[in-house]
């Protein structure tokens, strides 16, 4: 139900209004002056005013520029009787919704009222949609607790505002366009578009169009002038997914509207100017890429003045946890529904090719198929319950960072791990290591590894 305000000195019309917006279905409350009507909009707030122009005290312009000032969503309809054409001009400059002249009749009055409330009721849905969606790709969504993610935080912090473009690199399924939209809405462009385009899944010969537009007739098929995905962005952000599979004859093209701002869609002559950030994201090296000749250095250079690598899951398993009852949140809001301990460690081990995308369908597919509001390693996939039976030879997966890493820095982190997953039980983790226990000691110390589970914090 909208709330309506009707403002009249005369009584009788006052009372016409108010009837016939309540027969609307409307709450109406009425006000005898532009002051009476201040003190209404004090107490309460009004989708919509419908108001006289010419009244004693505080005019109907008055009081039309007050509302807007002190609450410009609420719409507003000026009726008079007087009614000319700069006065009409006057009141459409200050705000006003809609401008009727007396006599009116009612469903002239009720169709302004219905056009004006319409509007009124999309602009609250869209910014009621805008908050969703921030609160949706906020930091909140984007979990993780390691180092390496806190790194990442900081860098998206930093970058956001600034309007720099961003290059996002890791695997797939790490949360690159969650990053993205990250950047986006944590930066001074968040009440504009975020458009995204993911150059691998647009034939080779239709992406120039998609990306700039085409003019009526530019090729078979062009039946319509079409605005491509850099004007759909303008003043807001232009997610390039999968940069790296850009035909190299276009990334000339694209390099050029980074540099200068403007496009040309395709068949056309004119140049539009667009001001567009640009946030990009590969799962390949682009750098190997420009050695090879396969990606532009110069394009490259310009997407990625602020490159964030994003960590596999394997480099960061402490997150699965935090992933884990995150998804179990997401996914089951109701609630109820737990992990067991050895399920959670059978996780944790786990090599996770998919990355976060692959822990998410897993976790979603146990709460679908789980036998209880307790999840066990009974009810994991048989690759999870029994990892031995994937990856290499004898189940052994290592995967190296980006920066490499030593020899003994390696051998330290493979002690850890098998001390990690055998409770610090000294015996067994020289078994995982097919090593003497002696041997795992004088390494042990040799690395500075503490003989006990470290105590918590």
């Amino acid at each position: 139900m909208s709330k309506v305000l009707v403002v009249d000195d005369d009584a009788s019309l006052r009372r016409i209004v108010e009837y016939n917006l309540a027969e609307e279905g409307h709450a109406v409350a009425t006000a005898a002056s532009g002051e009476e009507a201040l003190r209404a909009l004090e107490r309460s707030r009004f989708d919509l005013v419908v108001t006289d122009i010419k009244m004693p005290g505080m005019d109907g312009m008055e009081l039309l520029r007050r509302v807007k000032t002190a609450s410009p969503g609420t719409e507003v309809i000026v009726i008079t009787a007087f009614g000319t054409i700069e006065m009409a001009v006057e009141a459409m400059k200050a705000g006003a919704f809609e401008y009727i002249t007396k006599p009116f009749n009612r469903d002239e009055l009720k169709l302004a009222a219905r056009k004006a409330l319409k509007l009124r009721h999309l602009e609250v849905e869209n910014v009621r949609l805008r908050r969703e969606v921030a609160r949706k790709y906020g930091f909140e969504n984007i979990v993780g607790d390691s180092p390496a993610m806190q790194r990442v935080f900081r860098l998206v912090e930093k970058v956001a505002d600034t309007g720099a473009p961003v290059l996002i690199t890791g695997e797939s399924g790490t949360g690159k366009e969650l990053v993205a939209r990250a950047v986006h809405y944590r930066s001074s462009r968040a009440e504009q578009p975020f458009v995204a385009v993911n150059c691998a899944a647009i034939p080779r010969d239709l992406l120039e169009s998609e990306l700039f537009g085409h003019v009526k007739g530019a090729f078979t098929g062009a039946i319509r002038d079409r605005s491509g995905k850099f004007e759909e962005a303008n003043c807001g952000t232009l997610f390039l997914d999968e940069v790296g599979e850009l035909p190299f004859d276009l990334q000339a093209k694209i390099l050029r509207a980074l540099q200068q701002m403007e496009i040309t869609p395709v068949g056309s002559n004119q140049i539009i100017t667009v001001d567009v950030r640009i946030v990009a994201a590969s799962n390949r090296d682009l750098e190997e890429g420009t050695r090879e000749g396969r990606f532009r250095e110069d394009l490259y250079y310009r997407l990625a003045v602020v490159p964030i690598h994003l960590p596999s899951l394997r480099e960061r398993p402490e997150d699965i946890p935090l992933l884990v009852a995150h998804f179990l949140k997401t996914l089951a809001p109701g609630g109820g529904v737990t992990i067991a301990t050895e399920a959670l460690e059978a996780l944790k081990r786990h090599p996770w090719k998919g990355n976060v995308r692959e822990l998410e369908n897993t976790i979603e597919r146990l709460l679908i198929l789980r036998e209880s509001d307790v999840i066990r390693v009974t009810d994991l996939p048989e690759k999870i319950r029994h990892p031995a039976a994937v990856g290499r030879p004898g189940g052994f997966t290592f995967t190296f960072p980006p920066e490499g890493v030593g020899l003994e820095e390696a051998e330290k982190a493979l002690i850890l791990e098998a001390l990690r997953r055998t409770g610090w039980n000294q015996s067994r983790a020289a078994q995982l290591l097919k090593v003497p226990r002696h041997i795992l000691l004088y390494r042990m110390e040799k690395f500075e590894i503490p003989k006990r589970l470290p105590e918590p914090g």
